[in-house]
């Protein structure tokens, strides 16, 4: 994790999928939040694939995320990725960014706790 005018940049690598790879994830990011880290940047650049288990996991982190108050941003996904995340209209809920600099300068022109539409927005 790198710390960048206040945003936490995770920096993920390979697959995000069922099992350990999930699991591991979801221990990382729930350990930021109790750090008192709620303005957080997932770098997904290197990110080879991701299943539905990843996106569940993502999902959960940006509802405890907004729910203590935070927000929760994905930076430069491939394309598979993308087409992921647009097929299953979750780049409705994260908001996707392709470049870090203008991403973590989001985060201070952007109301933390409020994403771009409720978990309950979304799933309607």
């Amino acid at each position: 994790m790198r710390l960048v005018n206040g945003v936490a940049i995770v920096d993920l690598t390979g697959a995000i999928t069922v099992g350990q790879t999930s699991a591991g994830l979801k221990n990382r990011l729930s350990a930021l939040l109790e750090q008192g880290h709620t303005r957080i940047l997932l770098n997904l650049a290197e990110v080879t694939h991701v299943d539905s288990s990843g996106l569940g996991e993502m999902v959960s982190f940006y509802s405890s995320t907004v729910r203590k108050g935070g927000l929760l941003k994905l930076l430069n996904p491939n394309k598979s990725v993308s087409d992921l995340l647009r097929f299953t209209r979750l780049d409705t809920l994260l908001e996707v960014c392709r470049d870090e600099v203008s991403a973590v300068a989001g985060f201070s022109s952007t109301k933390l706790g409020q994403g771009r539409q409720s978990l309950s927005e979304f799933l309607d």
